[in-house]
């Protein structure tokens, strides 16, 4: 990952750090600031193709999990990825930080984020394997509604009408694209969902730590934590894989890391609420691939559902950057 103020996360590290939160914003802006001085001026159309092409990174090592688990145990798949990501990462960060970068004094933090995001990671793969890409896609999409809903009751922030009703009707589109039936969710559903409101959760969790920890530490420690709890998935299942099949098993890790170099240098190069509505175009890949590779053709409430989901999130994204830098200004 290069290196990034503050607004470097989790890489696939976690799609939780992909979501975008008040304190990440401003600190990107004041650490483009530091590095380029005042007269840094952005470079919109290029963050816009590096944000394009992060999405398809991120949608092809999705589709990439969703084919091995449908041959391999899910542990295997996430154990081999996170190891993927884990030494691609300390490969960025280890040069640059040193070991430094895995002091804290928040160790049983760290631990239960890691813990957490592990779960989310292996629900989400669970998702995959039993429903439609896009469908999984979607309902993760609704990650940034769960995360604003936990820090109105977590962190006690002020909801408003205008949130309040966003997060209303995002969660309807919610419903609409889980489409429960007269009995019950689809246990894929209910597996992306768990993993949304965890992914949410984390996000929260997150913003009170990047009070104390650096970014460096923070990736680190998320990566090495999931690589530790994702091995004792592979007590579950294990199948030698093909020699092709374990490029793809490291491949996701590696291709995750690449998108996430790609989704950072989108943010160095513009502003954070030009190119994050491109972030939603993993949908789009997402609906392509599963068409293209397992023949599933979206269905009306899935479109619906997602529409509703992707507006909502963009809007409370959009009306928390425009708060920000009204309180900037003054």
């Amino acid at each position: 990952m290069a290196s990034c103020p503050r607004r470097v996360k989790s890489a696939v590290w976690g799609m939780d750090d992909r979501a975008v939160d008040k304190r990440g914003q401003n600190a990107t802006a004041a650490g483009i600031d530091r590095k380029y001085g005042k007269g840094h001026s952005d470079d919109v159309p290029r963050g816009i193709i590096c944000m394009v092409i992060a999405t398809i990174l991120f949608s092809g090592a999705s589709a990439a999990s969703k084919w091995l688990v449908g041959a391999y145990p899910v542990g295997e798949v996430l154990c081999l990825r996170s190891f993927a990501s884990l030494i691609a990462g300390a490969a960025i960060i280890l040069p640059v930080s040193g070991l430094s970068a895995f002091v804290t004094h928040r160790p049983r933090d760290h631990l239960a984020r890691g813990l957490s995001q592990s779960i989310s990671q292996f629900c989400l793969l669970m998702a995959f394997s039993l429903m439609p890409l896009a469908g999984a896609v979607a309902i993760n999409f609704s990650a940034p509604l769960f995360a604003a809903l936990v820090s109105i009751i977590w962190l006690k922030e002020s909801a408003g009408w205008v949130r309040g009703a966003a997060l209303v009707i995002g969660f309807l589109g919610v419903l609409i694209v889980t489409n429960p039936g007269t009995n019950s969710l689809t246990l894929g559903a209910l597996f992306a969902l768990t993993n949304a409101v965890m992914y949410g959760t984390v996000t929260v969790a997150v913003r009170g730590m990047t009070r104390t920890e650096s970014a460096a530490t923070l990736v680190i420690w998320q990566l090495a934590v999931l690589a530790f709890f994702h091995s004792f998935l592979l007590l579950f299942g294990w199948r030698w894989p093909t020699p092709t099949d374990a490029a793809m098993l490291f491949g996701t890790g590696f291709t995750n890391a690449i998108g996430q170099w790609f989704w950072t240098k989108a943010l160095h190069l513009a502003p954070a609420p030009a190119v994050t509505p491109f972030y939603y175009l993993m949908l789009i890949w997402a609906l392509m691939f599963g068409f293209l590779i397992w023949g599933d053709v979206p269905s009306a409430s899935l479109l619906v559902g997602s529409a509703i989901v992707v507006i909502t999130g963009l809007f409370l994204f959009l009306r928390e950057s425009r708060l920000q830098r009204q309180l900037a200004a003054r």
